[in-house]
């Protein structure tokens, strides 16, 4: 018995869809009329399957390969095996995720998990809220008075859209989400579990008490934003939260009030970033950085795994440590410590 898999394909594509898909290069007297039935890893793949190349560390990989085709930088294309046809492309990576989504486009953006569509039964809608038509809402959602949200778009099972928030054409509002004081931008995808719009952490403290502060900005999620599992984004306290087209954004990152994202970042899991903090556009922050808050982050920057940022960051810094400095500098301190250590030993 064949093991189960979730998803179901779209399309069996020849490798002349392929090429047009992804403008590669095949081989001269290739037989493009060839079908690819699924995407593999190097080392599993089976006649009718398509694989990649991108790290030549995986180069012994693919001389073993068993695949129909490879896509496949022009550098490494001669190790293809025999039987397996090259198909040449800039960027082999990229190229395979082209094919991945025609093939699946379930796994690239998830439908109802009802298999329902318009509002399913179980599914509670405010007799005020305005839905276009081809919205979708699975049982147990809620969409709050006045919401508004545009054609397209999927709204999970138990997933909670707040009084007056927008959302776009497109997106999908993943399992028990909560979105509220959001507006949020056209082809978004949220998963499960995420937290939008909810108080940011304001509090006038003194020795009398903690008194909580009104939060009464807003969150604004723009065009082509992906928002991972479990992540938590506050909303604004006199300002608006914001995070910029087409940023990615992994599970369980923490995103305080005022924090203003730009455009195409990507930040990992666990990052924390602290209140009114600027990042720019392009800027890569890896898993677990700590950000404090009222600081810049230059257009650009990498934030380093683990790295505490406490001052700002000038546009293309690499960044790494804690306190986070040069990256270059941080790894040689790292190694004089090394070296004193086995010198007093």
């Amino acid at each position: 018995m064949d093991a189960l898999k979730f998803f179901r394909r779209a399309v069996e594509p020849s490798l002349a869809d392929i090429v047009a898909w992804t403008g590669a290069k095949a081989p001269e007297g290739a037989d493009l009329t060839a079908r690819v039935l699924d995407v593999a890893p190097l080392d599993k793949a089976r006649p009718g399957d398509l694989v990649f190349l991108d790290n030549p560390k995986y180069a012994a990989q693919l001389e073993k390969t068993r695949a129909t085709a490879v896509l496949i930088g022009e550098k490494h294309a001669h190790r293809t095996p025999e039987g397996c046809v090259p198909l040449v492309v800039a960027e082999p990576y990229r190229a395979c995720a082209v094919v991945s989504a025609k093939i699946y486009p379930e796994a690239a953006r998830p439908n109802s998990l009802f298999d329902g569509a318009g509002i399913e039964p179980g599914g509670r809608v405010h007799q005020t809220a305005r839905l276009e038509a081809g919205v979708t809402v699975d049982p147990g959602a809620v969409i709050g008075p006045r919401a508004e949200i545009g054609a397209g778009t999927v709204i999970h099972p138990n997933a909670v859209i707040g009084p007056d928030v927008r959302i776009g054409r497109n997106c999908v509002i993943g399992a028990n989400a909560t979105v509220l004081n959001a507006l949020v931008g056209d082809e978004v995808i949220i998963h499960p579990g995420v937290r939008i719009g909810q108080d940011g952490f304001g509090f006038a403290m003194g020795p009398r008490g903690h008194l909580k502060v009104p939060q009464i900005g807003r969150v604004i999620i723009q065009d082509k934003v992906e928002i991972g599992a479990n992540t938590t984004i506050d909303r604004g306290a006199n300002r608006d939260t914001l995070i910029g087209e087409g940023t990615k954004i992994d599970n369980l990152v923490q995103i305080a009030h005022n924090v203003a994202i730009g455009r195409h970042c990507v930040i990992v899991s666990q990052v924390g970033i602290s209140g009114s903090t600027e990042v720019a556009d392009f800027v890569v922050i890896a898993g677990q950085a700590g950000i404090t808050g009222h600081l810049k982050i230059g257009m650009g920057a990498q934030i380093g795994a683990q790295a505490g940022v406490m001052a700002d960051v000038p546009a293309g810094a690499k960044m790494g440590g804690s306190p986070a400095r040069n990256a270059r500098d941080w790894l040689k301190s790292v190694a004089w410590v090394d070296r004193m250590m086995k010198k007093g030993h």
